[in-house]
């Protein structure tokens, strides 16, 4: 079985990101996982989930150019190297670095893949398509497999080894630097499309500061911030946070929408979260439709005594003998 190129999505505090850790699970089943980690991070996570081989990206252009930097690291490892399959997280920058990287190889892609497995044949990826109405398995035909995967719906694995961390000297064109503009906000978007946990707010909130509810609950369940189309129209979040068709699409485990009436465009966004907990004053609003958990209540006071049941818990947790 030869090398499989995962490329390490990093969080916040330059730690590796659980959808990391996902894709190496997958990896696992198709080769050998090689981690190309670009930018600044501590590696040793990675051999906790099976990462024999870790290649380490640095200069300028990764910060600068996030991007365009990856694409060319990406495209020189894998001339050198002939792997298996190049896996990447599903997320905005994810999909854009691997339709750049197919086509720098010559090589057939495979979109939002939810699981994968080898065959004589090569790999094979699973697909949820049509609102998960049914599943798909597509392979590609010709080059090396580019595969980037809904990593909220793989279950993480740890397999422990002792990693061997290399430094990969990629020589970045001046070509990159053509890219700047449309590579600032990758990591706010990776953070929101690869997340297990969304919060989204809608005009229900009321108010920008009243936003502030929906960044503290994020906050709280180890998850990340949105909104919805109103809300970014009226300026209370950044339009890169937007969840419905022509933003972001997302597949969280959790989803919890505070204020958020839920229009056709919203819950095409989200409907294919594992959970939905909807919290809006208006009973008749269509979240409710799709909702596993629906409140009605405002939101100024129920998102409150939630935040506050919440920290009870893990205060609770913390204070629990050893062993409990």
């Amino acid at each position: 079985m030869g090398p499989v190129l995962v490329l390490v999505e990093r969080g916040a505090g330059a730690r590796v990101h659980r959808s990391t850790f996902a894709l190496l699970t997958l990896a696992r089943r198709l080769g050998h996982p090689v981690a190309v980690l670009c930018g600044p991070a501590d590696p040793a996570p990675l051999g906790s989930y099976g990462a024999a081989t870790i290649y380490t990206v640095s200069g300028p252009e990764i910060v600068d150019h996030p991007v365009a930097a990856r694409v060319e690291a990406l495209t020189q490892l894998a001339r050198r190297l002939t792997p298996a399959a190049v896996l990447i997280a599903a997320n905005r920058a994810g999909q854009e670095i691997a339709a750049r990287l197919a086509v720098r190889l010559d090589a057939g892609i495979v979109s939002d893949a939810i699981d994968v497995r080898m065959t004589s044949h090569g790999p094979v990826a699973r697909q949820s398509v049509l609102g998960d109405a049914y599943l798909v398995e597509t392979a590609v035909v010709r080059g090396v497999p580019v595969m980037t995967v809904r990593t909220e719906e793989v279950t993480v694995e740890p397999a422990p080894v002792e990693p061997t961390v290399r430094r990969a000297d990629i020589v970045f064109p001046s070509g990159v630097r053509a890219v700047r503009r449309i590579s600032r906000s990758a990591s706010r978007r990776s953070e929101l499309a690869t997340a297990a946990v969304v919060v989204t707010g809608g005009r229900g909130l009321g108010s920008r500061s009243s936003f502030g509810l929906v960044d503290q609950l994020a906050d709280a369940l180890g998850g990340a911030a949105g909104g919805s189309h109103t809300a970014t129209e009226l300026g209370w979040c950044p339009r890169d946070a937007r969840v419905d068709q022509v933003g972001h699409v997302v597949h969280p485990r959790l989803y919890l929408a505070l204020g958020v009436s839920g229009s056709v465009r919203h819950r095409a966004a989200m409907q294919s979260a594992g959970t939905i907990v909807a919290i809006d004053q208006n009973p008749s609003a269509p979240i409710f439709d799709i909702a596993d958990l629906g409140v009605v209540g405002d939101v100024h006071t129920v998102v409150p005594e939630l935040l506050a049941e919440i920290e009870r818990r893990r205060v609770q947790a913390i204070d629990l003998p050893e062993g409990q």
